[in-house]
């Protein structure tokens, strides 16, 4: 049977859950937006091409997407306590999780940015706009539709990292699943603790979904 202390303790888990989630999201689409958007102007047939800054940052790009999460999350550990001041807890958690989907996003931006039709963007540059302009006034606006879509593959994706940081000291769903799931042999904990993921997984979809349809006005 389900008490009111479970049902407190799921509640607690799902806040914990969604804010880890989205915070995480938010500094991941800022770093990755950054990341992306540079590689697509500095790549060999880009706006203002640049070999350096390209392999630099792809290498970077590549070499943190290769790391499996938990592996991640224990290396940072000493950046993760001096920016915080501690590794365990959602806040601590927020670190790594930006740390392995930045760049994740960073390639979802630059796939939805060369996505955006080559003569609008020479189009642009025959009338003399600006590297910014192009940016700003031409790329992002045209890509949006793409780039809202890919926050919602960004933030399941990230919803997946957070429930493998209980593991290690992080809090959440995850974390409930693992201490009362698996080391307690409670079945029903861990079997809400699944549902409940797969509840805010399709929230974040269909949001997703919906938001990429408002933003699209190719359909309008």
């Amino acid at each position: 049977m389900i008490d009111q202390q479970t049902v407190e303790m799921l509640l607690v888990g799902v806040w914990d859950t969604l804010y880890m989630t989205l915070v995480a999201t938010f500094f991941s689409y800022v770093f990755g937006l950054v990341m992306g958007v540079v590689l697509v102007v500095c790549r060999k047939d880009g706006i203002r091409p640049n070999v350096l800054v390209y392999g630099v940052l792809d290498v970077v790009v590549n070499l943190t997407r290769s790391f499996p999460f938990l592996i991640l999350m224990i290396a940072v550990i000493p950046f993760t306590r001096f920016l915080v001041g501690t590794t365990i807890g959602n806040n601590a958690t927020v670190v790594p999780l930006v740390l392995a989907a930045a760049p994740f996003v960073a390639r979802l931006v630059e796939s939805s940015l060369l996505e955006v039709d080559s003569g609008v963007v020479e189009a642009a540059q025959s009338m003399g706009a600006s590297t910014w302009q192009i940016i700003s006034k031409v790329l992002l606006p045209e890509a949006l539709p793409s780039l809202i879509n890919g926050s919602a593959v960004s933030a399941i994706t990230i919803l997946g990292y957070s429930a493998m940081s209980g593991a290690v000291g992080g809090g959440g769903l995850g974390k409930l699943a693992i201490m009362y799931g698996y080391n307690r042999y409670q079945t029903d904990i861990m079997v809400m603790t699944v549902v409940l993921l797969i509840i805010i997984v399709q929230a974040f979809q269909s949001f997703g979904n919906w938001a990429t349809r408002r933003s699209d006005k190719r359909g309008s």
